[in-house]
């Protein structure tokens, strides 16, 4: 059982490190979207490239009346981050540990 345990926390590891990293691309976009950036830039490029699947769907739900010239989806999807990270990655680590140690 210790191959499933080890398993499970290799899958919180980086799980736990792909949150944070998109956590961080997320702030880093709301950031430069304030100073109206080149979008031919590649750095510009690579950050819509990645947080676009997660910023778009998010927008799409949010219903008109919130849509008052501020972007709230960042917002929404940090919330959504701090979730997964605080649930799911710990729920998968203390899974991990009973199974380990019984």
């Amino acid at each position: 059982m210790f191959v499933l345990s080890n398993f499970l926390m290799a899958v919180a590891s980086i799980l736990d490190f792909v949150l944070t990293a998109l956590y961080w691309l997320i702030i880093i976009r709301a950031l430069i979207s304030w100073v109206s950036p080149d979008p031919f830039n590649p750095v510009v490029q690579f950050l819509y490239k990645t947080t676009d699947p997660i910023l778009n769907p998010i927008r799409k739900l949010l219903p008109v009346s919130l849509k008052f010239g501020i972007d709230l989806s960042p917002i929404i999807a940090f919330l959504a981050i701090i979730f997964l990270k605080t649930f799911l990655v710990n729920t998968l680590n203390d899974l991990a540990m009973r199974i380990k140690f019984g």
